[in-house]
């Protein structure tokens, strides 16, 4: 009996799901081992306590293991990509001390030790034979058959930090915090409030330098205390299922990178986005009627200010029912769609889950034939209340449904609609109003009953069981019905909700946020964290959703967001404009300049997330990840990294116009404004006036840029200029195609390797078939850092004249009279 276990869970109101408060849970360790066996590629051991424990290797740096309290099921996950192909093991007969060692063939392998007595344990080990974790003696794996909660303690050393677990209101490091794995429907959520909308259960741990990951695949109500109860171990577990859990070693090296690498080739990658979905979007609840839509549009060409999508909030609907239009406020959304394209303006339109109850309403009742909808306990059609009303649910569990509802996409594709809006998808119902309780932040009644019941794809389950992948499986259903649709296009899909893997059908935002400064500063830690749980399409909502931004707080917002990778403003209903130029004149001058900001880096925006599709690296970075060896980087959470080689550093604070900024060790920096050095390991307060995002550039580096354009239909018609920081050497790349389709899978694309060696530029540009016809071309280098003009610029060994010098922002601008150049040199 673990009573204490208990105790702590009660005590942070996190029961178990049928757990019996007046009585302790009748938690049970696994036991000793009882048997031991081995496939070509698994090891199974039966344990005293009837408990099955697996092992495999899904590669040479990856272990899996499953622990079920009795013999396992099919083994399923929306989560993996494809189908595993564990490496062959081998396995060495207990020795004295009853251990058993598992690895693979690879020379580098990770190995895995089997403690057979007096508990069954795990310890794994990296492949130079470095201890990465460790069962904790203590809290060893261990099952409740009362409630058929499992959960089981890792050691933990007290310095070691954590990052990732998706969507969380939290400090950047998740050491010491409890956390709960639960999509949660919460509106103006406050600084510390868990869980949220998304649930990804994924971390990276790391200290002194060394990186490990875990990854644990378990979709019911699971929760993980890092330390907080006892800073000597942690914890994880969940209210139902099979502890089923993938360690990432983090390879030779240890690396964050490697780690979150392995993990997003086992769950995914999200694909290249449409080029357009990188530009900057406009939003409110809600831009109505048609007139207002026109009106957004107009002001931003009539003011020359970039923009290239427009939402449409649930009010464009007909009485709230999806994939309707109201016949008073959206007449003629063909039309609408139609004169906003020929401005080069893309429309997102929101789409709920909830279906109306309304028989005189064919989406449901066609639903309602072919049997799609959730069940409650009884086996009928579950119903709750939405935004339209008493509403049914397709079941995203079941192909049938999914399928289903991704063909209803076809008539908005058909009038011009480009990408689609998935919200309520937690799922979020109505709670029932009740006069003698108050609604919770966590409310029960904010989501289907427990018993509710899923297809589960031919594993059948409660709500209980697959809560956390409904909004998933919803924003699935939307990227594959599109995919279908227009199988030449790249879908862009936005999603509220979602779990592991979601990566691989959506975008993501933070939900409704709040126009505070100090919802600003948290949108930093958010995102990053986001973003390195295999998440690369991550934003916020501009200025904060609930609530009226002050005109400096939406400036700075805008400028903090502006190197995000979705870049929309969105607010409440009944809030004040927040349009770029709703604060006057000079504001509108500084909104303009940082949206022009965001549109002049594209290039290299788009060129990450090729690389984040072909690699898995990460597009938006905490300063560790990149700098795992510097111990300032770990708990800093006002500064990030876009790629590997731009620093930013947004004013968070009201009133400043300078900040202090860390420059990680182990590069040197250049400001992107004035050209000026800043040596690695070092803080600086460098000026931040209200018009200026504070950015530097590592050195070494070569970024894409572009002229500033309106939308991104422009970008085939102006040159690139390389933007290159002197004073280191460094490699860098820039990825071409045509924006959209998947020509560049087949080699429609150009790639273009840049290496700076001293002060000698090289260019290698490889490309295949049409696509070179159609990526801009290199027209300027400019080489940022320069004290003094160079005594003579030469390209390809012929001296040229075509360059300038400005002396007050240190850059020396170089045209390449054509896109050909294979070396420029200066000499100084």
């Amino acid at each position: 009996m673990r009573h204490d276990k208990l105790v702590h869970v009660l005590l942070l109101g996190c029961t178990l799901a049928g757990a019996n408060r007046d009585a302790p849970a009748a938690w049970s360790t696994v036991g000793p081992l009882a048997e031991a066996t081995a496939t070509s590629d698994q090891a199974r051991f039966a344990t005293a306590s009837g408990a099955i424990v697996l092992v495999s290797f899904i590669t040479a740096d990856v272990v899996h293991v499953r622990m079920s309290p009795g013999e396992p099921g099919r083994e399923m996950s929306y989560a993996i990509a494809a189908p595993q192909h564990p490496l062959a093991i081998t396995m060495r007969d207990a020795d004295a001390d009853g251990r058993i060692v598992l690895s693979t063939q690879a020379a580098r392998s990770a190995r895995v030790i089997i403690q057979t007595r007096p508990q069954l344990a795990i310890t794994v080990f990296d492949g130079k034979g470095g201890l990465v974790l460790a069962d904790d003696a203590a809290r060893p794996m261990a099952m409740d058959p009362a409630t058929a909660a499992i959960e089981v303690s890792k050691q933990r050393d007290t310095s070691e930090l954590y990052y990732g677990f998706g969507e969380k209101a939290m400090p950047l490091s998740r050491h010491q915090q409890y956390l709960t794995m639960w999509n949660s429907d919460t509106p103006k959520y406050a600084p510390g409030l868990d869980p949220l909308y998304q649930d990804i259960p994924f971390f990276i741990a790391l200290r002194q330098g060394a990186s490990y990951g875990l990854f644990f695949d378990n979709t019911y109500r699971s929760y993980f205390d890092m330390g907080k109860t006892d800073p000597a171990r942690y914890t994880f577990g969940a209210s139902g299922g099979e502890l089923d859990y993938y360690v990432f070693t983090g390879g030779d090296s240890r690396s964050p990178a490697n780690v979150l690498r392995d993990y997003s080739a086992l769950t995914g990658r999200t694909p290249l986005p449409p080029l357009w979905s990188l530009g900057y979007q406009q939003s409110r609840y809600s831009y109505t009627p048609d007139a207002r839509v026109r009106e957004i549009g107009h002001e931003f060409r009539a003011r020359h200010i970039p923009a290239d999508v427009i939402h449409l909030d649930i009010d464009y609907m007909d009485g709230y029912r999806v994939f309707t239009w109201s016949p008073k406020d959206f007449s003629e959304p063909q039309k609408l769609i139609g004169d906003l394209a020929t401005v080069h303006f893309k429309v997102v339109t929101i789409v709920d889950p909830g279906v109306k109850v309304d028989l005189n309403y064919p989406i449901y009742r066609d639903g309602r034939e072919r049997g799609v909808y959730v069940r409650n306990a009884a086996g009928d059609e579950l119903h709750a209340a939405v935004w339209p009303g008493e509403c049914a649910f397709p079941d995203f569990t079941d192909a049938a449904a999914r399928a289903w509802f991704g063909s209803l996409y076809g008539a908005f594709l058909d009038l011009g609609v480009a990408g689609f809006w998935n919200d309520m998808n937690e799922p979020a119902t109505f709670p029932p109003q009740r006069s003698d309780e108050p609604i919770l932040a966590h409310d029960p009644g904010k989501t289907f009953a427990l018993d509710a019941r899923h297809a589960g794809d031919g594993a059948p389950g409660t709500h209980a069981r697959y809560h956390n992948v409904y909004g998933m499986q919803m924003a699935r259903s939307t990227f594959e019905g599109i995919a279908k649709l227009r199988p030449e296009r790249r879908p862009l899909v936005l999603t509220r909700a979602g779990y592991s893997g979601v990566q691989r059908y959506a975008a993501v935002w933070t939900g409704d946020n709040v126009a505070s400064w100090e919802h600003l500063a948290l949108t930093i830690p958010m995102l990053t964290n986001l973003s390195i749980s295999g998440v690369p399409f991550v934003g916020a909502d501009i200025g904060g959703y609930a609530g009226s931004p002050s005109a400096e707080l939406y400036a700075r917002w805008l400028q903090a967001a502006s190197l995000t990778p979705f870049f929309r403003t969105h607010a409440e209903i009944g809030s004040a404009d927040r349009e770029p130029w709703s604060y006057g004149p000079e504001f509108e001058r500084i909104n303009r300049a940082t949206i022009e900001l965001r549109y002049r880096l594209l290039p290299y925006l788009y060129t990450l997330f090729a690389e984040h599709e072909a690699n898995g690296d990460a597009v938006l970075r905490p300063l560790w990840f990149e700098y795992p060896a510097d111990v300032r980087t770990y708990l800093l959470d006002d500064q990030f990294l876009l790629g590997r080689d731009l620093l930013v550093a947004p004013v968070l604070v009201s009133g400043a116009v300078q900040r202090r900024v860390y420059f990680p060790q182990g590069d040197a920096w250049i400001d992107w404004w004035n050209g000026a050095r800043h040596q690695g390991g070092t803080f600086a307060d460098v000026a931040a006036p209200l018009d200026r995002l504070p950015l530097f550039v590592r050195a070494g580096a070569a970024v894409p840029v572009q002229p500033a354009i309106e939308h991104t239909d422009q970008m085939s018609g102006v040159p690139l200029t390389l933007l290159v920081a002197l004073g280191a050497d460094g490699h860098s790349h820039l990825f071409q195609d045509a924006g959209d389709g998947y020509g560049y899978r087949n080699g429609e694309s150009r790639n273009v390797q840049i290496a700076l060696y001293r002060n000698a530029l090289s260019l290698r540009a490889e490309s295949a078939r049409s696509a070179s016809r159609r990526v801009q071309r290199i027209g300027f280098v400019e080489f940022l850092g320069l004290d003094a003009a160079p005594k003579r610029v030469s390209i390809d060994g012929r001296i040229v004249r075509d360059f300038s010098f400005d002396a007050a922002t240190r850059r020396l601008r170089v045209g390449t009279s054509g896109d050909n150049v294979r070396e420029i040199l200066l000499e100084r």
